[in-house]
């Protein structure tokens, strides 16, 4: 049986020390966003300016799905202020950007039991998630965990069985978002399968448009669809994913990275004003997924 040696650390207090201030707390997360445990999460903006006059700490996106996360964070225990600081942030940018799906997130290193119960309430109404932060020293490092003690809430059982019983194929899609939206998806698909090593076919989720093989999902790209905007997701080596960033921005079509996915708002017209970007896009992609 292989030996693990106890590592012994010291807790830190973020709030009483002189240089592990919020600002750098913010870095941490701004610079790497997957240690908050949210999943593959991209920075949108940093200390957003609100109409209140407020700056929300942190504007963080999802990937993978059409999601942002409002972020206020608070040095040692949160109070009713941070709490309805985070829930006015997250509903200004919800009303400012109806085509996504948000969630306030809170961290604090303190969370009582009181607020627990408070922000409990509020998550049947409203998607939250409270994150507690512990901090600690090792040796010269500082080690920061971040923990879920209230998730958002999740579909009610009846929510859940009604959306079980919609049958999500072609021509649900073509309901929902119109022939058009889907008809974008077909000439991805063709694109795809000029480089593909096997044939690609659509695959209809409930939520999103994917790719799968004979076999099995295989969702290296997929789409985002509705009725108001298509947006295309492209797995791509994070070494030169920011390369491709770049490349689109200087056509004037709006891009974000994440760690994995490059995400693109396209129309049919975009994509056939620029055909061969997007063919070595799609040919990249391909070859990364199959390789």
């Amino acid at each position: 049986m292989p030996q693990y040696p106890l590592a012994k650390h010291q807790p830190l207090s973020l709030r009483s020390h002189p240089d592990l201030t919020e600002q750098w707390l913010q870095s941490q997360i701004a610079n790497d966003p997957s240690i908050l445990g949210l999943g593959d999460l991209f920075l949108i903006q940093r200390e957003r300016k609100q109409d209140s006059g407020g700056r929300l700490d942190l504007l963080l996106g999802d990937a993978t799905e059409d999601r942002r996360y409002e972020v206020e964070i608070q040095l040692g225990s949160t109070d009713e202020r941070h709490i309805i600081r985070c829930i006015e942030y997250w509903d200004v940018e919800r009303r400012r950007y109806p085509q996504y799906d948000h969630c306030a997130v809170l961290i604090a290193e303190d969370i009582t039991s009181r607020f627990l119960n408070i922000l409990s309430l509020f998550n049947g109404q409203i998607p939250l998630i409270a994150i507690q932060l512990s901090a600690m020293l090792h040796k010269d490092e500082v080690i920061l965990n971040f923990v879920k003690v209230v998730d958002r809430v999740s579909l009610r059982r009846d929510d859940e069985s009604e959306i079980e019983a919609a049958q999500t194929d072609r021509e649900y899609w073509t309901k929902k978002v119109g022939q058009a939206k889907v008809t974008i998806c077909d000439r991805i698909l063709e694109l795809v399968n000029q480089f593909g090593t096997q044939p690609y076919r659509l695959n209809y989720n409930k939520s999103y448009i994917g790719l799968a093989d004979s076999t099995r999902s295989r969702n290296f790209i997929h789409f985002h669809v509705k009725k108001s905007l298509f947006r295309l997701l492209v797995e791509l080596p994070e070494s030169n994913s920011e390369e491709w960033k770049q490349r689109f921005e200087n056509l004037d079509i709006p891009v974000e990275s994440g760690r994995r996915f490059l995400r693109l708002l396209i129309d049919s017209k975009v994509i056939e004003d620029h055909v061969a970007d997007f063919r070595e896009l799609i040919q990249a992609s391909v070859a990364y997924a199959e390789s």
